[in-house]
């Protein structure tokens, strides 16, 4: 996923505020999903809800006004009820690293009990 860096995710010093690309995190794991043919939105009316818990995040450059970034999303662990992905922010007219992240979502049932991942979406990860 490729997107531009806008004022509005800048400080006032024009370097992309650090808990933004927790979003930029999010929307990135939605569109693997998106491109992988499954819906988070159907996920989430089935009653498969994503939570994340756990997440390391290393700051390695800024991303600054103007820029192009690309995040990169793969697969690290799938587990029953849990997976892991590695995403990393990288400056696409360079290929800078500029954010490296692990994250680990597990499934719930709307009353936040876990339960086993769907099979459409265990067989998304192990594609990769």
């Amino acid at each position: 996923m490729e997107f531009r860096i806008y004022y509005e995710d800048t400080d006032a010093g024009g370097v992309v505020y650090h808990a933004n690309y927790l979003g930029y995190f999010e929307r990135a794991r939605t569109e693997f999903f998106r491109e992988r043919g499954v819906s988070v939105r159907d996920l989430h009316d089935q009653g498969s809800l994503f939570p994340v818990v756990r997440l390391e995040v290393d700051y390695k450059a800024p991303a600054r006004l103007d820029d192009l970034v690309r995040i990169e999303t793969e697969v690290l662990e799938v587990g029953r009820t849990a997976f892991t992905l590695g995403q990393r922010v990288v400056r696409a007219t360079d290929g800078v690293l500029l954010v490296s992240g692990r994250v680990t979502l597990v499934c719930v049932m709307p009353g936040m009990k876990a339960k086993r991942l769907p099979a459409e979406v265990v067989q998304l990860l192990e594609r990769g």
